[in-house]
């Protein structure tokens, strides 16, 4: 099982990056997908959500209105776009699978390696 965050970056605020986590090893349309971020010295914290029919979706209200997740099940990659940056979205970002649509990091069963975005006022 692997799941491989990229697209991370240096943007201005104000700017967007779309992140993807790209799965291999099962099937990943099985699962609900999770974006998660840790930020240097905070606790890691949920971001947004998508089941794996990509019909039910949730997002921090931090990030509501801003970011967008989405899924291509024939291509095993979630995204999360993310719009409006703000320097305080600056953090690593990690997918994560889990059975069933969860805002609980603890119910995700695989974590792929993070992605740093840093936002730059």
């Amino acid at each position: 099982v692997q799941l491989q965050a990229s697209g991370g970056g240096l943007v201005q605020a104000g700017g967007s990056l779309r992140l993807s986590c790209a799965a291999s090893g099962f099937t990943s349309e099985h699962y609900a997908i999770g974006w998660f971020r840790q930020a240097p010295g905070k606790e890691r914290e949920g971001v947004s959500c998508i089941s794996s029919s990509g019909g039910a979706t949730y997002y921090a209200t931090s990030v509501k209105g801003r970011f967008t997740i989405s899924r291509d099940n024939a291509k095993s990659t979630a995204y999360l776009q993310m719009n409006s940056l703000k320097v305080e979205d600056t953090a690593v970002y990690f997918c994560a699978v889990a059975g069933r649509l969860s805002r609980i990091g603890a119910e995700y069963n695989y974590w792929g390696r993070g992605t740093l975005v840093t936002v730059s006022s």
